[in-house]
């Protein structure tokens, strides 16, 4: 038989359609690729028994014809979504061992379409961090290393980026057709340009929050993480919904998204901020962006230089916004109604007690950030300034919208790096989000699409930013650089039992 842990999202649901292979058959499959997988401890948690149950109930669906777009397809999906009975902690100790008696609507909504749970990935603690080392359960090493000068690889281990770390290895080392992730900050877009992956992040609004363990309640945003800009068309469709119970959710029609992919983006107008072009940014990062901007000429897009002034505030405005709300949300993890309890000798006692072993390092410098600028004295100095400056970001883009159908920037500022090598150096690791940050402060949906390899053989991701609730331009456009890239390149295997 077919690797089928190979294929891409679409080619599997044709699979299905056709009856070249059952669900059963693709979900074993992949049941068996985790195994074997495990030493990138992509997974927190496998679900073997509900994903094979999961099949079998597709593979009825599709023998009786009522199949949907995700039906049958074994997907990874990131602990901080609340599925029921089954653990979701947002790999922090603090909610070690909860399972919830609800389902979140973003996988209410794929299980009822079809889809197959194979497990819980890991990530950053509470979606903190750009390199998923943050994780109570251990670092993700990416399936991907480095090659030497001589054709070799690296020994050493590199990071999947974050916070969807487990996200993107799950679906790079094929231990999943695709999974969901978060964006909160680029946490879908920067590891899957760190994997050679299609990341989504939709329009605040599109997908539900309900039932996602919360980081930044005005940032949080479900999207797919994917194979192709196919696959993410599908899986958007599926995810996105308004939800009543979301006071955030925005009540719009869900397009089709999958027939919005024509391939023919002539005519289009492709915005290139000059702000995005910073000091010291790799002459491989601009070589990129470059023949990105080269293939969108070739496709017949009008090419517009644009500003967007306030860039500049973008990273220090989110990491006074985050961390605020962060401190607000973590607030209700006191040892008294769920989780973890650490007793002492007052109720301060086992508050503080509780706290502090139950957040990591990360997770604590956010808190302690976030009530500081939220402080009397210093809420109209912080975080009141940075809500100003925040309104000043988007409406430099509903600006360049005037002139604009689309916006062509880099993903991340680097290729993937050594795990360990930014751990000590906080600012060093904020700097990662320095290109997906603007377009989460403004609530716009964007995608990665991998467009290169570094000198080192890593994968490097452009990112196309898009007007609000507009996703089927972004995908389009998407679409036409994945074509004009042609991105093919794969991690060599190097662990588990294929070693």
């Amino acid at each position: 038989m077919t690797e089928l842990t190979k294929l891409t999202l679409s080619d599997a649901r044709d699979g299905l359609s056709k009856g070249d292979f059952t669900s059963r058959e693709l979900t074993e499959q992949h049941l068996t690729a985790m195994e074997q997988g495990r030493e990138l401890n992509s997974y927190i948690v496998e679900t073997a028994d509900i994903a094979l149950e999961m099949a079998d109930e597709a593979d009825k669906r599709i023998k009786a014809g009522s199949a949907t777009g995700m039906t049958g397809i074994p997907i990874a999906i990131k602990d901080l979504f609340c599925t029921k009975n089954v653990h979701s902690c947002s790999a922090s100790h603090i909610l070690n061992g909860f399972k919830p008696r609800y389902e979140s609507t973003v996988t209410s909504n794929l299980w009822q379409d079809g889809a197959v749970m194979l497990g819980k990935t890991n990530m950053d603690e509470f979606a903190m961090g750009s390199s998923n080392e943050t994780s109570y359960y251990g670092s993700v090493k990416s399936p991907w290393r480095a090659v030497k000068a001589d054709g070799s690889l690296e020994t050493k281990d590199y990071v999947p980026g974050g916070s969807s770390g487990g996200s993107v290895t799950a679906v790079a080392g094929d231990m999943a057709l695709a999974a969901t992730g978060t964006d909160t900050g680029g946490s879908i877009r920067q590891p899957a340009a760190f994997t050679g992956l299609v990341g989504l992040k939709p329009t605040y609004g599109r997908c539900s929050r309900w039932g996602m363990i919360s980081f930044a309640s005005s940032l949080d945003q479900a999207g797919p993480i994917t194979k192709t800009v196919r696959d993410a068309a599908i899986m958007m469709e599926s995810m996105a919904s308004h939800d009543a119970k979301d006071s955030t959710s925005v009540k719009r029609i869900v397009p089709n998204y999958e027939h919005a992919l024509t391939g023919d983006i002539r005519g289009m107008k492709i915005g290139i901020p000059k702000e995005y072009r910073m000091d010291g940014m790799p002459e491989e990062i601009e070589k990129l962006w470059q023949q990105g901007i080269e293939w969108m000429k070739a496709a017949g897009a009008e090419i517009i230089d644009i500003s967007l002034p306030h860039t500049k505030y973008a990273l220090p405005t989110y990491y006074i916004v985050a961390p605020a709300e962060a401190s607000s949300n973590l607030a209700r993890y006191d040892g008294v109604k769920y989780g973890l309890r650490v007793e002492g000798n007052s109720l301060d006692d086992m508050y503080k007690n509780t706290r502090r072993e139950g957040f990591g390092a990360e997770v604590r410098r956010r808190i302690l950030i976030g009530t500081y600028v939220l402080s009397a004295g210093y809420y109209d100095a912080y975080y009141l300034k940075a809500q100003k400056v925040r309104t000043l970001i988007a409406q430099d883009f509903a600006k360049a919208y005037e002139k604009v159908d689309v916006i062509l920037t880099p993903t991340a500022p680097s290729a993937a790096f050594a795990l360990g090598e930014k751990m000590n150096d906080p600012i060093a690791m904020y700097l990662n989000d320095v290109f997906t940050v603007p377009a989460s402060l403004a609530g716009l949906p964007a995608i990665s699409v991998p467009a290169g390899l570094s000198r080192e053989k890593m994968p490097l991701g452009l990112q196309l930013i898009g007007q609000a609730f507009d996703e089927e331009t972004v995908l389009r456009v998407g679409q036409v650089m994945e074509h004009a890239a042609h991105f093919t390149a794969k991690p060599k295997i190097w662990w588990g039992a294929k070693s």
